[in-house]
């Protein structure tokens, strides 16, 4: 094998379902150990087309050829990295055959969702564009409710108010213009502010704090009947209580987003295990609400069953408050009034190209700015204007 100019594998399929062993196994550790590179046929052997996982030993490709689409295995982690390089081949199965078999799992790309793109209008004004509230935290930690609020506006909703405690007020005016301020001191004080119906979108959790408080100012928000976008520290004060909080997503008849990293999942939903799709499919059964389970392969899951997978995250994104840019695009989507799931992943999709255009080196500041590329190509290819 050590003169072999190329290995083609082709032992297993998309369709393996159990661990390698025996001669297949052998086979398998000679090829990754040796120095050739590996074009795989389908998928890399010893890959679970379904979940991505490593079944135990897999061949590890420096590109991989399907047919006719993508799996689930080619975009979940470990499998994605186990692939390479992934062509598609057309082999002639028409397009339609989508509408016999249903589908369940996409490949999050705009295809999936432009259809709810919130198209804008040559005689379209501001109050026809939604308006986000981001309720901030204190003093010491306001700039993650200010980089959401940002992100919220430039992802299109008309107006965006920052609703601050009255000790963050300061800080909060010498770094915003555009952005509203609100003074809200309690959850009454919530309660009043949502009585303008026109403010039809929310979010709660970057640098609001943990506790009973955060739990209470949930609730308050949820019987408002708005699109919510629970993040962060709304999903981790309900530790040890999340049944608390999935009761009051039931109780709502408007869109609810949660957003967890794995931690926060882990402990909002510690006995669900399995792999990643499996996982946020099931939370979102669970709760009622849409769980946008974030990483290098973010899984969007719908109550209804729906769930796509995204592939467009550069690794750069990784960086402190990336998540609440994220957040803020999502809760600027819903003020616009596109519908939960297709607003969660618009967000994670705007999110992964304004990484790619802000580039190595990004801070969560860069992100806000670097959108208007993304949104731009939406806007070009759905002909506005």
């Amino acid at each position: 094998m050590k003169t072999c100019a190329l290995v083609i594998d082709a032992l297993f399929g998309a369709g393996l379902d159990r661990a390698l062993s025996g001669p297949g196994l052998d086979l398998v550790d000679e090829v990754n150990n040796s120095s050739c590179p590996v074009l795989a046929v389908d998928l890399p052997s010893g890959v679970n087309g379904a979940s991505g996982e490593d079944l135990g030993g897999a061949i590890r490709a420096a590109s991989t050829v399907t047919f006719f689409c993508q799996k689930p295995g080619h975009l979940l982690f470990p499998g994605r990295k186990l692939c390479g390089t992934v062509t598609v081949a057309d082999i002639g199965i028409q397009p339609g055959v989508f509408g016999a078999i249903n589908p369940q799992n996409f490949q999050n790309k705009p295809s999936l969702w432009q259809h709810e793109w919130p198209t804008a209008k040559l005689d379209g004004h501001k109050y026809g564009k939604g308006h986000a509230v981001v309720f901030g935290g204190p003093m010491s930690s306001t700039g993650a409710a200010r980089l959401s609020a940002m992100a919220a506006l430039r992802a299109g909703a008309g107006l965006v108010t920052l609703a601050s405690p009255p000790d963050a007020m300061l800080v909060n005016a010498s770094h915003l213009t555009a952005v509203m301020l609100k003074k809200i001191a309690n959850t009454e004080g919530i309660a009043e502010l949502l009585t303008d119906a026109r403010l039809n979108a929310v979010l709660i959790g970057p640098g609001y704090g943990v506790g009973d408080n955060t739990c209470d100012a949930v609730r308050t928000l949820l019987r408002q009947q708005r699109a919510a976008v629970l993040d962060a520290d709304a999903l981790t004060s309900f530790t040890g209580q999340p049944e608390r909080l999935f009761q009051m997503i039931r109780d709502t008849s408007a869109p609810v987003v949660l957003t967890p990293h794995e931690g926060e999942f882990s402990r909002l939903f510690p006995d669900i295990a399995g792999d990643k799709l499996l996982r946020a499919r099931s939370a979102a059964e669970r709760s009622g609400a849409i769980v946008l389970l974030k990483g290098a392969d973010t899984v969007i899951a719908a109550p209804d069953g729906r769930a796509a997978i995204n592939e467009n995250a550069p690794p750069w994104l990784a960086t402190a408050g990336s998540g609440d840019v994220l957040a803020g695009i999502l809760t600027g989507l819903l003020a616009q009034g596109v519908p939960g799931f297709e607003a969660a992943c618009q967000a994670t999709w705007l999110h992964g190209e304004a990484g790619r255009e802000a580039g190595p080196g990004l801070i969560a500041e860069d992100l806000a700015d670097a959108l208007r590329p993304a949104i731009a190509m939406l806007v070009d290819k759905t002909g506005e204007g």
